[in-house]
């Protein structure tokens, strides 16, 4: 196997973590079309970069498996275009200015944002502007995707899920952008409502949106 496929499948395997939260080698290997023994050479080495983790699965009486998962640093590898010094320069306006001017701030940014989308995801469909917004959110770092809700024909619902935060620092710091991002999708997508599914912050491994047409 070359070193380009082995690098390959590696990020294969990281992707692949990032949006199932975790996976078996056996399913890892069913799922990309590899070898157990490569997968888990492939395994024995990211652990070894510090990029994954594993914990031990009970399943009947046999041996234990093991379930793997992306370390903070194997997060850390996808794209996040969240920049230390703009976090610095809102922490250092947050202290200027307090915390409820800062929030007001806030506010202006993501409206800014929601008519920015508004005007570039165009009058289609409700699937159409949805699918347009997955789109521009990927160009911005997010590993997005969006689908109905499962055993759904209904189309005006579609459920968004991002698997990784490209302001995830920023986020941390001022949880209050995530609050906002509902408002921006509802803004953006206009005629909707928008409801959070999941939500990295509280220790999951995506955000979710539910959108409703009213």
């Amino acid at each position: 196997m070359t070193t380009t496929h082995q690098s390959s499948t590696k990020q294969d395997i990281l992707h692949y973590l990032l949006k199932h939260s975790q996976a078996t080698a056996q399913e890892l290997a069913k799922a990309l079309e590899v070898s157990p023994q490569a997968i888990r050479r492939h395994l024995k080495d990211l652990e070894a970069e510090g990029l994954i983790g594993h914990r031990a699965v009970q399943a009947g009486m046999g041996r234990p498996n093991y379930a793997y998962e992306l370390s903070r640093s194997g997060r850390d590898q996808f794209p996040e275009h969240y920049d230390q010094f703009a976090l610095s320069l809102l922490d250092t306006l947050a202290e200027t200015v307090g915390r409820e001017q800062m929030g007001t701030i806030l506010r202006k940014q993501w409206e800014r944002k929601a008519l920015e989308y508004r005007d570039r995801l165009g009058t289609g469909s409700l699937q159409e502007r949805v699918a347009n917004l997955v789109e521009l959110r990927k160009a911005e770092g997010y590993m997005a995707e969006w689908h109905t809700p499962e055993d759904s024909n209904d189309t005006t619902q579609f459920i968004i899920a991002e698997y990784n935060c490209a302001i995830s620092h920023i986020a941390e710091s001022f949880p209050t952008v995530c609050g906002h991002e509902l408002e921006m999708f509802a803004v953006a997508l206009q005629g909707c409502t928008v409801e959070r599914t999941h939500w990295l912050v509280n220790g999951e491994h995506r955000c979710g949106y539910l959108v409703q047409a009213h």
